[in-house]
């Protein structure tokens, strides 16, 4: 048996030096003489570094506290402005292998077919050479493994409801997975988060979800505070703390953890650029052609009120009547009015007017002043305030070279274990790796 410390030492500078298959540890074990030296001769095999990094779920906390314990005592943490962000990365599954249960039951229905074929093919190929008979084997060997994963994962299995009460795809492989779009299409994996001091870019907080960013701002903040308080802070560390979010954390429930927790958030709306003037001349950097082709229907600017009548009036002159009055639409309270189906039928700005062909009549949405304060709206006062993009102009250099760092310098660009839960263990220990970095660089200078 291997000391769980020399293991530990072995996989932190593993990471540090951007290797993150444990094949690749166990071949610098035997040929690394500095792996060598902290291995003290072991060699670990790699099924057991894998099997060491898999069983760390209950100590991977109080490691990363006593690490934050460091940074704490080194005066690397400042206290005063925290940026939170997330990097989607791939996980060690292919999404061919998702889909809803009746899509994973027809695709193991075509193996099996695919699976006959390939014996009825091996059959005939006995007589072939012995090359031909052992791919063949191997062959008919994977479809059958293909086939027995599938059939062991439908058995007895539910269905993977999402937020919107229907079924979402399940991955037969890693079902805590998820499919994820980026900017280079769409994958399989997880979205890895993390919260950062902005003194030295210590990492708080770190762990991974196969969610989008908006439901992860209370995890992520519950967890650095358990993580502060481990350490010796107040529970109440992030009252009154400016802290930054990209517009992917943008939602009501986002805001109201904010304000419950009486945290100074700056988390911008989707639209936030296109109320910035600074950012006036950024259609010239679109497709005009593409710009030019999506006619958008008029907006609310484009209908006129008739006061005598309490009617609106389309471009064309038609009248809108009140359909219905206080309707709560997600957070906020709209007077919905509609046209008639006659004179949306027959008029000539239809395609200007209707968002979709097949529509029936114009709805135009009237938000009702309520007089109460709205969260969303103040926080876009906020963020358009020169203050406001002041400090959120903050989080691009706070966070993002963090994610530089551990993905591309650290070659931490994809996850080797599979189930949320060794994920976890995975990811907090290149956080690991990034602050012991920040002690080596910067402790050294206090």
């Amino acid at each position: 048996a291997i000391h769980p410390k020399v293991l530990l030492k072995v996989i932190l500078l593993a990471y540090a030096k951007g290797m993150i298959s444990s094949r690749q540890i166990e071949r610098a074990c035997h040929e690394n003489i500095i792996f060598i030296a902290l291995s003290y001769g072991y060699a670990p095999d790699h099924s057991t570094i894998a099997s060491f990094i898999s069983s760390m779920q209950s100590e991977i906390s109080s490691i990363f506290s006593d690490i934050l314990l460091v940074c704490e005592e080194l005066d690397l943490l400042g206290g005063t402005h925290f940026s939170l962000d997330g990097v989607k990365l791939s996980a060690n599954v292919s999404k061919e292998w998702s889909g809803t249960l009746d899509e994973l039951k027809h695709k193991r229905d075509k193996l099996q077919e695919k699976l006959k074929r390939v014996i009825a093919e091996h059959a005939q190929a006995d007589k072939q050479p012995e090359v031909v008979v052992q791919r063949q084997k191997k062959r008919e060997r994977r479809f059958q493994l293909q086939v027995e994963r599938l059939n062991e994962f439908l058995k007895d299995r539910e269905p993977k409801i999402g937020n919107s009460g229907k079924e979402i795809q399940s991955n037969a492989v890693d079902n805590e997975s998820a499919k994820m779009s980026t900017s280079h299409g769409v994958m399989q994996g997880y979205n890895a988060q993390a919260l950062v001091d902005s003194k030295h870019q210590v990492i708080l907080s770190a762990e991974s979800f196969a969610s989008q960013d908006h439901e992860n701002l209370k995890p992520m903040l519950d967890d650095a505070k358990k993580n502060l308080v481990a350490i010796g802070k107040d529970p109440d560390y992030f009252q009154d703390k400016e802290l930054t979010a990209d517009s992917n954390y943008h939602s009501l429930d986002s805001l109201k953890v904010c304000e419950d927790e009486k945290v100074d958030a700056y988390i911008p709306d989707i639209q936030f650029r296109q109320r910035d003037p600074r950012f006036a001349d950024q259609e010239r950097f679109k497709d005009k052609k593409k710009a030019d082709a999506k006619s958008s229907p008029f907006s609310a600017t484009d209908f006129t009120y008739d006061e005598n009548k309490q009617v609106y009036l389309c471009p064309n002159g038609k009248e809108l009547k009140c359909h219905a009055h206080n309707q709560v639409n997600r957070h906020r309270t709209y007077d919905v009015y509609h046209a008639r189906v006659e004179d949306c039928a027959a008029c000539p700005l239809r395609s200007c007017c209707l968002s979709k062909s097949d529509a029936s009549r114009r709805y135009l949405s009237i938000q009702v002043d309520t007089g109460q304060p709205n969260l969303i709206d103040v926080m876009k006062a906020k963020i358009d305030s020169e203050q406001g993009k002041k400090i959120y102009a903050r989080r691009l250099g706070i966070v993002e070279p963090v994610f530089a760092n551990i993905c591309v310098h650290k070659h931490m660009d994809r996850f080797t274990l599979r189930t949320k839960r060794k994920v976890d263990v995975q990811w907090r220990l290149f956080a690991l790796v990034h602050n012991i970095g920040k002690i080596h660089v910067f402790g050294a200078l206090i």
